[in-house]
């Protein structure tokens, strides 16, 4: 029972981030060779509430001016302390973030990869990281899009953004999009399809290591997901990360949050991107987002987790220890989805 108790702390740990600090972290720019191509990264930054957010820019190539009808991925970084290569303090040094655009690139397709406001690169940027909505990072996003159109412009001035949203990041990309004009599509991956609650619900019931704590965590999820907090004091020393005080508002703005309602009003096209090794997302969730909008394809990767990486073993700790491997490279499903479904775009 042991180890399935460390796996699904682990998970929601990884779900929700626990307490989102600030953090910093030193990004520089330069070439990076891949194969047999020559890749450029720079930095990149934004304006953010208090100070500048940063980011990375991925190029296939700095030489050759981008074609007007290339689009650049915003990738969009999943829930608590993950930085922009889609690492955390939490065990996460996969780098999925940076090696999907780093691949992207080598296919010809330029990136730019984020750090949340008052985390990492973007400390600055807020002085309080758990002062947050989802409304409040969809705010980021469009600012971002400005910053990338200001430094990759068109000629006609109608360069082409696709978000990228990861996890939690795709409950952000989905709540901007009827902000961001600029968006000609949008790939979510390993997203939630149901609201946040539905999910940690889901997640404890499903490990009986859980049981002396689930009554607890139910009635805390139930009275967060009516827009009130939970007295931290009287919360068991195990649901504590989980519901903590620091976190609790944030958690109750992305629980008002229906993702299918929100994956309906999205008029462009849509990517859904799923993995069947996925330890925190089902294919469920997935189905329910593609079947909720209106012109969605919806890619299901065989062998494929929440990481981006291939994993051909159904042991779940197999499973994480890809989280902490950045030398596995990004699964080749995942890249082949994701420029089919631009390809597709492109030609429309």
């Amino acid at each position: 029972m042991q180890p399935k108790r460390i796996i699904i702390a682990h998970l929601i740990a990884m779900s929700l981030g626990f307490t989102m600090t600030s953090l910093a972290s030193a990004q520089t720019g330069g070439n990076l060779e891949t194969g047999d191509s020559m890749l450029i990264e720079e930095d990149i930054t934004a304006s953010g509430p208090t100070g500048p957010l940063a980011g990375t820019l991925t190029l296939p190539n700095a030489r050759a001016a981008l074609p007007p009808e290339v689009p650049v991925f915003l990738i969009v970084p999943g829930s608590g302390p993950t930085d922009r290569d889609g690492n955390s303090p939490l065990g996460i040094t996969a780098a999925p973030y940076r090696l999907l655009a780093e691949a992207l690139a080598e296919r010809g397709y330029p990136s730019v990869r984020i750090d949340k406001r008052g985390m990492f690169g973007s400390a600055g940027a807020a002085s309080d990281p758990n002062d947050v909505t989802i409304a409040l990072y969809g705010d980021d996003l469009l600012t971002w899009t400005a910053a990338i159109r200001d430094r990759l412009p068109a000629e006609d001035g109608t360069r082409c953004i696709i978000p990228i949203g990861h996890s939690e990041g795709g409950l952000v990309a989905l709540a901007a999009m009827a902000r961001m004009p600029e968006a000609c599509g949008l790939i979510l991956i390993a997203s939630i399809g149901r609201p946040l609650d539905e999910v940690i619900r889901e997640q404890l019931r499903a490990n009986p290591a859980n049981a002396p704590f689930l009554q607890e965590a139910e009635a805390a999820l139930a009275t967060l997901r009516r827009g009130e907090r939970v007295d931290a004091g009287t919360i068991s020393p195990a649901l504590r990360p989980l519901f903590g005080e620091e976190v609790q508002g944030f958690l109750i703005d992305a629980m008002s949050y229906d993702p299918t309602e929100l994956a309906a009003q999205v008029e462009r096209p849509m990517l859904v991107v799923q993995g069947t090794r996925d330890l925190q997302v089902s294919v469920a969730d997935a189905r329910m987002l593609a079947d909720a909008a209106p012109d969605a394809t919806l890619a299901l990767l065989p062998d494929v987790n929440h990481v981006l990486k291939t994993v051909a073993s159904e042991d779940p700790l197999a499973n994480l220890a890809t989280y902490a491997d950045p030398n596995i490279p990004i699964a080749p499903s995942v890249l082949d989805a994701v420029t089919d479904f631009v390809e597709g775009i492109k030609q429309q």
